[in-house]
Order: C-alpha cells, then structure tokens, then sequence
C-alpha cells in the first residue's frame, strides 16, 4: 500500500517533504486568513447595516 516503513520516512516525503509541507503550511495559513477576513467583512457589514437601520428609525420612517 505505502512504501513508507517509518513515520520520518511519510514526513521526509522522499525529498520532498520541505516541499510538501511547506506548501501544506501555506494553504493552512490562506485558509485561516481568508476566514479571518470573512470575520471581519461580516462584522463590517453587521455594522453597517445596523447604523443604517438607525438612521432610518431616526427619520421617522421616511425615505
């Protein structure tokens, strides 16, 4: 099934494994920062929309 005898031999992927890994590392971290940004881009928006809402309740209603 796997040609790997060892759990060094999986991590060192042949060579590759700085390769491997590192990109591994990178995807993890763009994927935590694009839902941290998510986060935020939604906090945004709640905001907005609240201060928005007030504003037209303090209209009285009109447009």
């Amino acid at each position: 099934m796997s040609s790997w005898t060892s759990l060094s031999e999986f991590a060192a992927m042949g060579g590759y494994g700085l390769f491997v890994w590192g990109s591994m590392g990178m995807c993890a971290a763009c994927m935590a920062l694009e839902l941290l940004w998510l986060r935020g881009r939604r906090q945004a928006l709640l905001n907005e929309a609240q201060l928005q809402a007030g504003l037209h309740a303090g209209m009285g209603g009109q447009s």
